[in-house]
């Protein structure tokens, strides 16, 4: 009668064992918070995701800065959704290593040959020794949802960062294919000026030809770079969750402009390391598989057994009779040794494999930090003396040939190098905020920029770069 209670009273405790919906989320929302400001939700097809719907509208209706993209793609990312769900799958875990096992109920009716009479036998057994190891499996269980909570904020973390290379890299191919275009304009008419010189007697053929090629070239890089912007806007656009061909949301157009302060390298990979959440996920990793092991030592000779009652109906008489049951098996060839090595091994190797994330982890920090540094440097060289060389360049070139000391060829091939110089200077502040994004990956949170972002106004200008001269028509045609 004990075994009968204690079975319905295990019945009574699973019957109110519940999943609760969004189990785990708001631990999630809190590692995210610590360290990116987006907002995230796991859309369950409840009420909210209209909300979020509206929410992803209003911020798609401006233009996308990197931040209100990572917003974006934090809401409407439905790889990241699937990725939640993770953390349903632990918590239905967790709730199941609480579980006691179902009884188990045996019957057998013996049919009477000859003289003998018929009998029956009837048993209820409860599996104890599964019931007594729930404490372990839930430690268990509990230890693998906490990993999957930090693998999930990973994963948002990560999309953060992939967007904000993808929008940094396609604000860089815009303002490049801006530039592009008023190169290719300025060679065409380049030729078209020489075309008609040389057919005026003014020129030679091979100025003729140079300008032709310089123009084919031209129009050959301004091809290349509509290419780039056009994938560059794909890659963005699968980050976000959005059609790239739908021309309802845009990007600025400008890159931000260099920081004033830059960030001290000092910290960083201390940082890293004390806030990465694959590091974290990986020590936790451990965890699981230490108190695997404590439950298989524990439980290793005998990891099932069950107990209960069992009746059998005498053939003769048709007399029942009632008494204990025991159900354990003998360890005699598998002692669980084998599988205690194998645990053994697996946590010696989550030892190893944490001791090299964490230098993997340490070395991502200083190789972007430099990637940071020299990207900045280059960006600064271009903005502060190459690019002022160029202007005076072009404007010196401009006043002489306003003096008719030179001509218009060598006037348009000041200003194509004035916009080359402005091309290389786009590219050399993209390498800069992807390395900054890089390193904000690297270090496992953002960083942040001291005081607001200017953006940068040139090379990018009104009509997507220096335009051609106004007087190009004073000389030769």
């Amino acid at each position: 009668m004990r075994t009968i209670r204690l079975t319905g009273a295990l019945l009574l405790f699973a019957g109110c064992a519940t999943i609760r919906p969004h189990a785990g989320f708001t631990d999630v929302e809190r590692l995210v918070g610590a360290r990116a400001p987006q907002e995230i939700r796991w859309n369950q097809g409840d009420g909210p995701d209209a909300e979020v719907a509206a929410r992803t509208s209003a911020l798609l209706e401006g233009e996308l800065i990197a931040d209100s993209a990572v917003q974006v793609a934090l809401l409407n990312n439905r790889k990241l959704q699937a990725v939640y769900e993770k953390l349903g799958i632990a918590a239905a875990d967790l709730v199941q290593a609480g579980l006691p096992p179902n009884p188990i109920v045996s019957a057998d009716v013996r049919l009477g040959i000859g003289a003998a009479g018929t009998g029956a036998d009837l048993g209820l057994v409860q599996e104890f020794v599964r019931i007594l190891q729930i404490p372990l499996r839930k430690r268990v269980a509990g230890a693998a949802f906490e990993v999957a909570k930090l693998e999930v904020a990973q994963a948002v973390l990560d999309v953060a960062s992939q967007v904000k290379v993808a929008f940094y890299r396609l604000q860089g191919s815009l303002q490049t294919l801006a530039l592009r275009r008023t190169v290719s304009s300025a060679a065409a008419l380049s030729a078209e000026l020489a075309s008609r010189q040389h057919e005026a007697g003014n020129s030679s053929s091979l100025d003729l030809s140079t300008e032709q090629a310089l123009a084919e070239e031209a129009s050959i890089d301004l091809a290349q770079a509509e290419s780039d912007a056009q994938l560059d806007r794909e890659e963005l656009a699968r980050l976000l969750g959005l059609p790239a061909q739908d021309g309802g949301w845009r990007v600025a157009p400008l890159l931000p402009a260099l920081p004033q302060q830059e960030l001290a390298p000092d910290g960083l990979e201390a940082l890293a390391v004390a806030q990465r959440l694959d590091l974290a996920a990986a020590r936790q990793g451990g965890e699981v598989l230490a108190r695997t092991i404590e439950l298989t030592r524990f439980y290793g000779l005998f990891p099932e057994g069950g107990t209960g009652v069992a009746s059998q109906r005498e053939v003769e008489g048709g007399v029942w009779s009632l008494g204990p049951a025991l159900d354990l098996p003998i360890p005699i060839f598998d002692q669980r040794q084998a599988l205690a090595a194998s645990q053994q091994a697996q946590l010696r190797q989550a030892r190893e494999q944490l001791a090299a994330l964490e230098l993997v982890v340490r070395s991502e920090v200083r190789r972007e930090g430099a990637r940071l540094v020299a990207a900045r440097l280059r960006a600064e060289r271009y903005q502060k003396v190459l690019l002022p060389l160029r202007r005076r360049i072009t404007e010196e070139t401009q006043r002489h040939y306003n003096a008719m000391q030179l001509g218009v060829f060598q006037l348009l091939a000041a200003k194509r190098d004035e916009i080359d110089a402005g091309r290389a200077y786009i590219s050399a502040l993209t390498d800069y905020w992807i390395a900054r994004s890089e390193l904000e990956r690297a270090v496992g949170g953002e960083l942040q920029v001291a005081g607001p972002l200017d953006r940068q106004t040139w090379p990018a200008q009104s009509g997507g770069g220096p335009a051609a001269p106004a007087t190009a028509h004073h000389h030769g045609g």
